[in-house]
């Protein structure tokens, strides 16, 4: 017997050494770097219509910061080095 997906279930995974977060939502799931707030999300439809690679690649496009860091810090304004 399986269990209904009624609310969020949240998973920590390592991907290439980095931390993620996996949540799986009635609606879809998402795969976001832990500690951030942007991901990858993907719509069960998508997933059953075929139309997941294309959307896997649009939230690819307009993903940003996704990626871990050296420092693991993110890439914004305070962990720049001025010039």
């Amino acid at each position: 017997m399986t269990t209904k997906l009624d609310g969020p279930l949240k998973r920590e995974i390592e991907i290439a050494g980095a931390p993620y977060t996996l949540t799986l939502t009635p609606d879809g799931m998402t795969l976001v770097l832990k500690g951030k707030r942007k991901g990858f999300q993907v719509a069960w439809s998508a997933l059953v219509s075929g139309d997941a690679a294309l959307a896997t690649a649009l939230n690819a496009s307009l993903a940003v910061n996704l990626q871990p860091t050296p420092t693991g810090k993110g890439d914004d304004a305070k962990t720049r080095k001025r010039k």
